[in-house]
């Protein structure tokens, strides 16, 4: 397992602003995200060790939300890199600005004026992507590079992540290599759309996240949902955990029951009923055939009590 350097003045930095696993959970429920033990444990060792922390579960179970919520708790910026297929090193970590480079060398030209290559190739000219705006990030605290759904990248893509992040290092051929100072937090995320290599899983903590319990989702609804009567909540988080045990395409997450509740409650809706739930169903359930299986089974079991 690879794990970064860090100087004793942000190692100490780290030490006091968070000292426990227990803290760190104290601090993250403060900023509305509620971890369990074993979840708050593998943050905790993220920041501290420091290692990757790889996060997988179905969509919706609060991976990306981590990452914000550790953000917040460290007063420092996130760095988001969305992954899609096809992304690669130009989209991720730097680019040169070829329109700018040409305009100077027009308006060098119209001046009768060289420009060198070393002139054209300078800090002014590149485009900083988000790995290297993490790698750059000044302090005081590390930022939280937040590298989201690697699952749909490539291969290739994964392998070039892993030698950057290794080291918190990157060589640009024009300028030379850079070093950060602040080696950020980097948390991963997937949905396991495919598998990832086992090179990334063995340079990472892990950490699967399941759906939460209707008791805790209840706890988290109400955290972002705030005035909401207390027994809607309940019977969204029931309704929420009867469509996951449902044969549907798309099993909603807390995010979906977070926007329902909101849903209702901007409705002035304090109880949860079959005609209700008919017309606000799009707030939770993003697919027609989902929709229609649940309809089909009737929804008046989704409302009901257990």
């Amino acid at each position: 397992m690879s794990r970064l350097k860090r100087s004793e003045e942000l190692e100490d930095e780290m030490r006091r602003l968070i000292p426990s696993v227990d803290k760190l959970g104290q601090m993250l429920g403060d900023v509305d995200y509620l971890a369990d033990e074993g979840l708050a444990t593998s943050a905790y060792l993220a920041l501290r060790l420091p290692q990757p922390l790889l996060l997988e579960g179905e969509a919706g179970v609060g991976k990306t939300e981590l990452a914000k919520a550790l953000a917040q708790v460290m007063d420092t910026p996130l760095i988001r890199l969305q992954c899609y297929e096809g992304i690669d090193a130009s989209e991720a970590l730097y680019e040169w600005n070829y329109p700018r480079q040409l305009l100077s060398i027009r308006i060098a030209d119209s001046k009768g004026e060289d420009l060198d290559e070393q002139g054209l190739f300078g800090p002014d000219y590149l485009i900083q992507r988000p790995l290297l705006r993490a790698l750059e990030h000044k302090g005081p605290r590390p930022a939280v590079l937040l590298i989201d759904e690697l699952d749909r990248a490539d291969d290739d893509f994964e392998a070039f992540l892993l030698e950057l992040l290794a080291e918190a290092t990157v060589t640009i051929p024009e300028i030379g290599t850079i070093n950060a100072t602040h080696p950020p937090v980097v948390i991963m995320t997937s949905n396991r759309t495919r598998d990832l290599h086992d090179a990334v899983k063995r340079r990472c903590l892990y950490q699967w996240i399941d759906y939460p319990t209707p008791q805790r989702e209840v706890d988290i609804v109400r955290r972002r949902v705030k005035g909401a009567s207390a027994t809607l909540a309940v019977q969204v988080a029931d309704a929420v955990s009867r469509m996951r045990e449902s044969d549907i395409q798309k099993p909603p997450g807390i995010a979906e029951a977070i926007d329902w509740v909101a849903a209702l409650d901007l409705l002035g809706v304090e109880h949860l009923d079959v005609a209700t739930a008919d017309r606000t169903l799009g707030s939770v359930l993003k697919y027609s055939e989902d929709q229609e299986v649940v309809r089909s089974a009737g929804l008046d079991q989704l409302v009901e009590k257990r």
